[in-house]
């Protein structure tokens, strides 16, 4: 027996050789692309977990690639999404097909694709915030809606360059820090372009303190970073009990289609705040949110198949998704300079920039600009008032977004 026609052989009937077949060196290069993605965020640790769930799906569908599309062990199959959206094959239209013709990877991203993932992952952020900032400095509402300036700008920038308005849309929120959002409504307005824009958003949430400082100092002068602010009232157990209750009654009757997140973010908030459901704060804070991580970071990493991620496109989200947050970090400290103005120099304009909803990665770099301009400010408490509005205001965007494309 020839030993090397036995390798040839093997070697021809591994998943090796689909790497020299049609576009197989697209995967090859994704498989790279998840390596250094797990290098950020295990060694860097950018935003650990999610990233290392989304770089490890990345491997696992492009991996699972050199088996071929059609086997039954793949673990995701691109075409029977592509079917699942696309006229004309009604009866790959329910998640039924999806469930029976699927793999592991597909019947997980069935939660991405019903908006389940995020809407929960908003439960264990709102059962973790304390809104008391928010609730004694009502103003710091304006300074959350100035940060989704950005939002809007990259939305122009995205029809500009030829993507459709649902696209435009699902590139624009990226401005607003908020990755479970970005999620959100990209399945819903754009399911095609949710590798990009989540490697987009977790990206530059991760970069916060990198991308951020530069802006702060360009746009405020030494003099209004050193302002030092008076403590905010102290807020009732009452007020904090009322308020995610009035919020979800407003924001819904609003927009209903952010009722998924907001409902969700005011539930898990309430279950902090009212003093009886402690095991269900806990439970939202933990292992809630742990579990939906590890489904929701696979599931988005799985659509990082090479022959849908690699394309040019990928290259203008990446980019419209920085002069996003960059504008809306530019939005909330233009209205902090404003307020500053307004209020006589009582209010430090560095808090205009936690309006993006990067909880709370945002404020404290408000904070430590702060004190680099004067050792004795402490704006965190401050800053996490516009923060936590930067939560409830880029799901309002979303939401405000989803009801004029989504139909």
């Amino acid at each position: 027996m020839d030993i090397g026609e036995i390798l040839r052989k093997l070697l021809g009937e591994s998943g090796f050789a689909g790497i020299f077949q049609n576009d197989g060196w697209k995967n090859a290069i994704m498989i790279v692309i998840a390596c250094v993605l797990l290098y950020l965020g295990i060694v860097k640790k950018f935003e650990p977990l999610l990233l290392v769930g989304i770089a490890f799906g990345c491997l696992l569908v492009n991996v699972s690639y050199f088996l071929g599309l059609t086997d039954a062990d793949a673990l995701y199959h691109p075409e029977l999404w592509n079917k699942f959206l696309t006229p004309g094959t009604e009866e790959y239209h329910s998640y039924g097909a999806i469930l029976k013709n699927g793999g592991f990877l597909d019947i997980l991203y069935i939660g991405v694709k019903l908006g389940i993932y995020p809407s929960l992952i908003f439960m264990g952020v709102g059962a973790m915030t304390d809104f008391g900032p928010l609730i004694a400095r009502p103003s710091s509402l304006i300074l959350g809606a100035a940060a989704q300036f950005g939002v809007f700008f990259a939305f122009f920038g995205a029809n500009f360059l030829g993507f459709t308005g649902a696209q435009a849309a699902s590139i624009g929120i990226i401005g607003g820090a908020d990755g479970p959002t970005a999620i959100f409504l990209t399945t819903k307005l754009a399911p095609e372009l949710l590798g990009a824009i989540a490697i987009a958003a977790y990206s530059y949430m991760a970069l916060i303190p990198l991308i951020q400082p530069p802006i702060m100092k360009l746009m405020t002068t030494k003099k209004e970073r050193s302002v030092v602010m008076t403590q905010a009232r102290e807020v009732s157990k009452t007020e904090k009990i009322v308020f995610p209750i009035l919020v979800t009654i407003f924001c819904v009757l609003l927009l209903p289609s952010t009722a998924p997140l907001i409902g969700c973010l005011m539930l898990g908030n309430l279950f902090r705040e009212c003093g009886v459901t402690d095991r269900l704060s806990d439970t939202a804070q933990n292992a809630l949110m742990n579990i939906i991580t590890i489904f929701l970071g696979i599931s988005v990493g799985a659509t990082m198949a090479g022959g849908q991620f690699l394309q040019l496109k990928t290259i203008y989200i990446v980019i419209l998704g920085l002069v996003a947050f960059c504008f809306s970090t530019f939005g909330g400290l233009a209205v902090g300079k404003i307020m500053y103005k307004l209020s006589g120099g009582k209010i430090n304009p560095l808090i205009g920039s936690a309006g993006v909803s990067a909880v709370p990665m945002a404020a404290r770099v408000s904070q430590i600009e702060g004190q680099k301009a004067n050792p004795r400010n402490f704006l965190l408490m401050h800053a996490m008032g516009p923060n936590v509005a930067g939560v409830i205001g880029s799901a309002i965007a979303a939401g405000f977004l989803l009801s004029v494309f989504g139909g």
